[in-house]
């Protein structure tokens, strides 16, 4: 057990050995000009395993990181900046800071090296708040429901004019048709289907017992032929 606590405390003492404080600073520009815009921010690696805070002066430091790949991000209210990737190899030597783009694997890295110590620059602000948008008539008369109502009431008013300017004949027609649809429906509504079915079956019938109406004046029947055969005979 002696042993074991002494190999444990031997390997803190050479994680801590080899360990080293990644410091940067904050880059003000227009967006976030000092630190009360910036408010109360801080600089994490790997989703908050080890962090630093940013002081007034912009600077920032996260203390005793061990050698590995880190993913570098910080986390303001008001602000976001740009994720970046961290590759810390031992004490001695300048870790290297690459661009991260999110959901990159890290087994992948860019070619280009940025410089240390890390500078860290607002690139945009964050928007919590929609602006209500204000009414817009031409937008209203884009959508389809709207289009649909329009036309139905440009037909509406429109119908007069076009029952007017129909024949006698015709406008009699429509108006048979229309009084018999809505006797199928009230029938229908009623709960009454066999009178319902039985008007649309009539209305079905008609047309073909008019078209043989009118056929029949012209046509003659078998027995009329023979008949018209003898008397010329005689």
């Amino acid at each position: 057990m002696v042993f074991i606590s002494l190999a444990v405390v031997l390997l803190a003492s050479i994680s801590l050995i080899s360990a080293l404080d990644i410091r940067g600073s904050v880059l003000w520009n227009d967006l976030c000009p000092d630190y009360d815009t910036l408010g109360a921010t801080r600089v994490i690696l790997d989703a908050g395993k080890q962090y630093g805070s940013i002081t007034r002066n912009g600077n920032f430091s996260i203390p005793d990181v061990a050698p590995g790949t880190y993913v570098l991000s910080v986390l303001a209210h008001d602000f976001v900046f740009e994720q970046m990737r961290v590759d810390v190899s031992d004490s001695e030597s300048i870790p290297e800071v690459r661009s991260y783009i999110f959901g990159t694997p890290l087994t992948s890295h860019s070619a280009v090296k940025l410089s240390y110590p890390v500078v860290l620059t607002p690139r945009h602000k964050n928007k919590y708040f929609m602006p209500r948008e204000s009414f817009n008539l031409l937008g209203m008369f884009q959508n389809p429901m709207m289009m649909i109502m329009v036309l139905t009431g440009v037909m509406m008013l429109g119908m007069p004019y076009i029952m007017k300017n129909l024949d006698p004949q015709t406008l009699e027609e429509l108006q048979g048709r229309q009084a018999k649809v809505a006797s199928i429906q009230s029938s229908m509504q009623s709960g009454d289907f066999k009178s319902g079915l039985s008007a649309l079956l009539a209305a079905e019938d008609e047309p073909k017992t008019a078209l043989a109406s009118a056929r029949s004046p012209n046509s003659t029947t078998p027995q009329q032929r023979k008949t018209g055969k003898g008397s010329r005979r005689r």
